[in-house]
């Protein structure tokens, strides 16, 4: 019997002993590496500035587009994105106007059909003769709903006219041509797609130039055809 007892008492002590050291193990972690790991990463955006998307204007880019929360729904607009860039230099190339920071986070306001602008000045766009090229919004080419059209830009040829010409998707193209001071002249239009018989209309609001030429319609910003 004091046998059985001693070897009772062993088994609970052996049991204690494992579960001090599992506790002893615990806190070790609590207080290591693996606690540093559970805290909010630095890359990470601020709860304030809800990100959408995975890049901006491209994936992979390093600025995001903001959605709405109490700290931004006074600077949305449906004109223009908003976008936020960890870093002032990367806010101040997206060519929109700067807002302001919050939480360390600059804010620009990017016109809508602007930010894939690939160039803004009059070098060339290597292997071609462009000096600048986009995804510019369009519609109505043959039926084609609103969406986003290839285009480039040759700025400043004969007689100072610089000419936008516009890739569709499934093959065609249209050119637009603007004067020195980025005010569209004309287009294009000819008798075999029925485009001579088309009504063309411009307007400009600020600096986007909106051009209807019957159901078509593109819309191009100053920057894309004067630079800066």
């Amino acid at each position: 019997m004091f046998d059985r007892k001693r070897a009772v008492v062993a088994v609970v002590m052996a049991l204690a002993a494992g579960l001090a050291g599992c506790s002893a193990a615990d806190d070790t972690s609590a207080s290591g590496p693996e606690a540093t790991a559970t805290n909010t990463p630095a890359s990470e955006w601020p709860a304030s500035l809800p990100v959408v998307g995975d890049g901006f204007p491209s994936a992979g880019a390093p600025c995001r587009r903001i959605g709405e929360s109490a700290a931004t729904v006074n600077y949305l607009e449906d004109s223009a994105s908003l976008v936020g860039c960890k870093a002032q230099a990367d806010a101040e190339a997206l060519g929109g106007k700067v807002l302001t920071v919050i939480d360390g986070i600059t804010l620009v306001s990017v016109p809508n059909g602007a930010s894939t602008v690939s160039v803004s000045s009059d070098a060339k766009v290597a292997g071609t003769d462009y000096n600048a090229t986009a995804e510019i919004p369009c519609a109505g080419f043959r039926g084609q709903p609103m969406g986003k059209c290839q285009a480039g830009v040759k700025r400043n040829g004969e007689g100072g006219v610089t000419t936008v010409e516009v890739q569709w998707p499934g093959g065609g193209s249209r050119a637009l041509f603007f004067d020195q001071q980025g005010k569209f002249i004309s287009a294009d239009t000819n008798q075999a797609d029925g485009s001579a018989a088309y009504k063309t209309v411009s307007k400009r609001d600020g600096d986007l130039t909106t051009i209807s030429i019957g159901p078509e319609r593109y819309e191009i910003l100053d920057a894309f055809i004067m630079g800066g």
